[in-house]
């Protein structure tokens, strides 16, 4: 599968995968920034994409930058649907208690891309029994 990127500044670093078996693409940031604590920054990339049809891109968070510096995506999934053709950007929310840096070109965050199922609604009077029922938030392996 093909995906095509325009890169929208000559310095924008296009996404790539670290290793053979990473399912996400590293996405970086296109200029340095800092995040206050507690506070939520939008994070250019300086890139757009083709996401192919019947697709989605996916914008997830990089393990690292969470765990050692507590930014993360701020919506925790990002969608990027298919017909979009804008600048990605990534909304990181810092959760630390001190001020975030993302120096320019660092790896803010990972693109999947994941096939997406498109559904035809019915509204019905009755659903199917399931053995789970109505039950809800942390109702499975209750006995």
């Amino acid at each position: 599968m093909r995906l095509n990127i325009k890169r929208l500044f000559e310095k924008a670093v296009l996404p790539e995968y670290a290793t053979d078996g990473s399912a996400g693409m590293d996405l970086r940031a296109l200029d340095a920034c800092r995040i206050a604590p507690g506070g939520t920054g939008l994070v250019r990339t300086g890139i757009a994409a083709e996401i192919p049809e019947g697709y989605v891109g996916l914008v997830c968070a990089r393990s690292g930058l969470a765990s050692k510096k507590g930014l993360a995506p701020a919506n925790k999934v990002g969608v990027i649907d298919s017909d979009y053709r804008g600048e990605i950007m990534v909304a990181l929310h810092n959760h630390s208690g001190s001020e975030g840096e993302i120096a320019e070109g660092e790896r803010i965050a990972q693109l999947l891309i994941m096939p997406v199922a498109r559904c035809e609604v019915t509204e019905v009077a009755e659903l199917s029994d399931t053995l789970r029922g109505e039950g809800g938030f942390g109702s499975t392996g209750q006995k």
